[in-house]
């Protein structure tokens, strides 16, 4: 049986990580993965901070990861001057979730990447989002007559429909994700293939240095 994994990073990091009050060792859940699934691939879909790094939308599937280490860090060498002390801590925060995802690449993860954009909400505030529920969406169904099995850590209800024909088409469906954050939809079309982060706890914690 061929097994496919499919992470939005959004919903894990808000439904998982946050509300669950400890971080995930991402090495230790591509091991948990492979042990428990046999996972063939692991696809990782989130957003970085691009700054003015050049990104061709009509080009590029995902950001170039390692172009963007270059740039930012040509960012902090060459404009430091220009650039005040609140910026250069932007950009260095933004340069350690650069090399996040580099070491997720180091470890066999496949990501898509998108650049995270500003959006004006109704009351005036603005919400910054990389909407990369559409990818996933797109990569489930463009990998469908691939995998036998898929396991889709998210518990956001904008992928039910996805879900479903997927179980139409005689596919395996498996969810990982945070119980109480988890859509009641998904929770009830996963039924008994529904696996709460909770309990992996001591497989998958990260632990404190």
């Amino acid at each position: 049986m061929k097994t496919f994994v499919f992470i939005d990073a959004s919903n894990l990091f808000y439904g998982g990580e946050k509300s669950l009050g400890w971080k995930i060792d991402y090495k230790k859940l591509l091991a948990y993965l492979q042990e428990k699934y046999d996972a063939n691939r692991i696809f990782y879909f989130g957003g970085v901070e691009i700054h003015d790094f050049k990104y061709d939308y009509q080009k590029d599937e995902t950001v170039p990861i390692a172009k963007l280490e270059s740039y930012l860090l040509d960012l902090i060498k060459n404009k430091s001057k220009e650039l005040n002390e609140a910026e250069l801590l932007l950009i260095g925060r933004h340069l350690q979730r650069v090399r996040f995802y580099l070491k997720l690449l180091q470890f066999g993860y496949r990501l898509f990447l998108k650049p995270v954009k500003m959006y004006e909400q109704e009351d005036g505030t603005t919400k910054r989002k990389a909407n990369c529920d559409v990818d996933m969406a797109f990569h489930l169904m463009k990998e469908k007559d691939t995998f036998d099995r898929a396991v889709v850590l998210s518990g956001d209800g904008d992928f039910l429909p996805v879900l479903k024909y997927l179980k139409e088409i005689k596919k395996e469906v498996i969810i990982l994700a945070r119980g109480p954050r988890t859509a009641k939809e998904i929770k009830q079309f996963a039924g008994n293939d529904f696996r709460d982060f909770e309990y992996l706890r001591e497989r998958i914690k990260m632990q404190e240095k």
